[in-house]
């Protein structure tokens, strides 16, 4: 296997040039999810480059508002489970720098321009999230293919939406059905600086509470009022009280307008409120506990409606996605690598869904960096080479993950 290894390393080092420039056509490709002709526009390129590479595309509607899902496999023919690379596209809008230095080396115009500072970080809007993962998955299958590895089928699977959060579609269940029966899946979202892997998110959503209750004059008519702020007030109490943060669980209120003059009795009351998970038993308590608040009234003649938008269902620890990241962290240990850590985060990702369909998975294996959705996002141009390295080699070795 030693040999084997040492081929891979030789591989990806021959190759930097041509990965770098991949990396950069695909950065100063526009792809926001919000405009779905430039994002249908990085659909096609990829599925050329995919399809160059040996790959076998297809491409899955996902209505008229949001970009295709791109499915592509190589060696379908082959016995047994597909090894499965996650991902997406798809980018955050570009914004302009706030308060930008002149001349400064990481100064970015908010713009896809990719470039490479002195320091051997690059910038460019989705270089960290995530094209410079689609690259080292790219790589990863150009790398087997050159040391005529062909044991299973390599699948990967592209949203172009998942930056919106999928809204206007249901791209979800189509991310679930397309992963059932993998191996494994290595999500290939924004790597950590400290090498940790990411084997668990938090799901959550944002709620709205509205009170309406009865105006009065606070001094000649009390008793008439019907005061929506002090009803919120209870609720609040109520929201915060939902917190377990032993289990991960948070629910914040952030933004609460209510009332017009000091010394009128409040008819009107709105709240905004966070809500974070880990566990899907977690969502289920805190989603029926905001129907159990709005119902009851702590003041006689109020009413509350409550609206809760979830937009991402929690990434869930499991074994066996335990076992998949203390098996890439033994080959990364072995490869000379250092050890590789794991962390549970609280942004989601599509990896929930592919744990949804019962696939051992686990997130941040792109490349390093920091600052997602940001003019001072970059990456770590090295670890596009060494997360290459790092996955191929885990490719060759996956029956040590399977004995587990």
């Amino acid at each position: 296997m030693k040999t084997l290894y040492t081929q891979v390393f030789e591989f990806i080092d021959s190759h930097r040039s041509d990965m770098l420039a991949m990396w950069e056509d695909f950065v100063n490709t526009p792809s926001q999810a919000r405009d779905r002709e430039a994002a249908m526009r990085m659909a096609e390129k990829l599925t050329a480059v995919l399809e160059e590479t040996g790959m076998t595309v297809t491409a899955h509607d996902v209505g008229p508002v949001n970009s295709c899902t791109l499915e592509a496999v190589w060696g379908a023919d082959r016995p047994g489970q597909p090894v499965l690379f996650g991902g997406h596209y798809d980018t955050v809008n570009s914004s302009p720098v706030e308060n930008p230095v002149p001349g400064a080396d990481n100064e970015w115009d908010g713009t896809p321009h990719f470039r490479v500072d002195s320091q051997g970080k690059a910038y460019g809007l989705g270089c960290l999230d995530m094209k410079g993962g689609i690259v080292i998955a790219i790589w990863v299958v150009k790398a087997l293919q050159a040391l005529g590895w062909a044991e299973r089928p390599v699948k990967f699977i592209l949203a172009g939406d998942e930056d919106k959060g999928h809204f206007d579609a249901d791209t979800p269940q189509l991310l679930i059905r397309l992963a059932k029966g993998a191996l494994c899946c290595f999500n290939m979202e924004t790597g950590r600086v400290n090498n940790d892997i990411c084997v668990g998110r938090k799901g959550g959503g944002e709620g709205e509470l509205t009170v309406r209750g009865a105006a009065a004059h606070a001094g000649n008519d009390f008793l008439s009022g019907r005061n929506a702020v002090l009803e919120m007030a209870y609720k609040e109490i109520e929201l915060a009280e939902l917190n377990d943060l032993e289990l991960g669980t948070t629910v914040t209120p952030t933004v609460i307008k209510g009332g017009t003059v000091p010394n009128g009795i409040p008819d009107h009351c709105h709240l905004y409120f966070d809500v974070r998970y880990r566990k899907f038993e977690e969502a289920q308590r805190v989603k029926e506990a905001f129907e159990r608040i709005a119902v009851h009234s702590h003041i006689d003649g109020t009413h509350t409606d409550c609206i809760y938008k979830e937009y991402q269902v929690p990434f869930d620890e499991t074994p066996d996605g335990i076992a998949l990241a203390d098996f890439v962290a033994e080959v990364s240990r072995e490869l000379g690598m250092g050890d590789m850590g794991k962390i549970n985060l609280g942004g989601g990702s599509d990896a929930c869904y592919f744990t949804i369909a019962g696939v051992p998975t686990i997130c941040a294996m792109g490349v390093c960096g920091q600052f997602n959705h940001s003019s001072k996002e970059y990456a770590l141009v090295e670890t596009l080479y060494t997360r290459a390295k790092l996955l191929t080699c885990a490719v060759l070795d996956l029956e040590k993950f399977v004995q587990r």
